[in-house]
């Protein structure tokens, strides 16, 4: 019997942890959307989490559960951006160091955030490997603790916690749908959901310029993820070694969608929401949108995962 990096026991004690400072976030519903999508929505706004991201709760939940010997020397990441400003709001609150190393072309918005919660930002080229080697150094020179962004078993464990807030803010929720990147969320969605309900579906919503999770799930094995190209700049990260086991055997299916299929669900969540989700967080609507999931029958209450809010409001890439 496999196992995995989380558990429904650790999720629960990940919800106490992180209980004093995370937003339960809230649901929204849409009539025009649930008309394009021919079933009934729900929308799990985790852009109105703090830092604007779900990436909050597994930051939070990795920081608290360090032994204060550790903790005091500091923790160190690479982030395109919400779980830098996710570590670095989590270190503040514990009162320690987070150094964060960020590629040059994340968002303003996303490094100006990070600075503005005490953390340090180190740049890096814009490449998997430079992050993670930037990364290695600093931790190596300052001694501080790596906490990753995704493939991290107290991480994974506190991303969890949307789906314990999903099962119980929504009476007979059939499915969930969230996008996947390097696979935290989806991860601890899936083991936490399935675990409670083992008839829900759960699906991951990935960019086509970014598909490694789509082409691993497709081939059984774990593929890499080569120079991926989206406008969904926090889904760039391939699957890692804890999350593409939950990935392999609980996710049902992931649907891939593209740039265009992003921009037009971001619009149409800004103009008929009222809500700010930037394009990462647009996935999970494109998703749901589109016809491969149009055409899935059965499935009449859907959970969608708003991941995040932070967008450049400077560069929306529509006018």
């Amino acid at each position: 019997m496999t196992e995995y990096a989380a558990t429904l026991d650790s999720i629960r004690a990940a919800r106490e942890t992180i209980a004093p400072w995370v937003h339960r976030t809230p649901i929204f519903t849409c009539a025009a959307l649930d008309r394009l999508a021919s079933r009934k929505l729900f929308f799990k706004c985790e852009n109105l989490q703090h830092v604007g991201a779900f990436k909050f709760r597994g930051a939070l939940n990795a920081v608290m559960r360090l032994p204060d010997d550790a903790a005091r020397r500091g923790v160190v990441t690479h982030s395109s951006g919400n779980h830098a400003q996710a570590l670095a709001l989590a270190a503040k609150l514990r009162g320690i160091p987070a150094h964060v190393v960020m590629p040059t072309t994340s968002p303003r918005v996303k490094r100006d955030a990070v600075v503005g919660y005490g953390g340090r930002v180190i740049p890096c080229e814009p490449t998997l490997a430079a992050r993670e080697r930037v990364a290695r150094e600093v931790a190596e020179d300052t001694g501080a603790v790596m906490i990753p962004p995704y493939d991290h078993p107290d991480v994974i464990a506190g991303q969890g916690t949307v789906a314990l807030e999903v099962l119980e803010q929504i009476p007979e929720v059939e499915a969930i749908v969230a996008p996947i990147g390097g696979g935290g969320l989806i991860s601890g969605i899936a083991l936490a959901a399935k675990a409670q309900a083992p008839g829900i579906s759960v699906f991951g919503a990935e960019p086509s310029g970014a598909d490694d999770a789509a082409r691993s799930k497709a081939a059984r094995e774990l593929l890499p993820q080569h120079d991926p190209k989206t406008i969904a700049d926090g889904l760039l990260a391939g699957l890692g070694r804890h999350t593409w086991p939950v990935v392999r055997d609980h996710v049902d299916r992931i649907i891939t969608v593209s740039d265009d299929e992003i921009v037009a669900a971001m619009r149409l969540v800004f103009e008929r929401m009222k809500l700010v989700i930037e394009p990462s967080g647009a996935v999970s609507v494109a998703a749901v949108l589109s016809d491969a999931f149009r055409s899935m029958p059965g499935l009449g209450r859907v959970a969608v995962v708003l991941s995040g809010g932070n967008v450049d409001l400077s560069e929306l890439p529509f006018g």
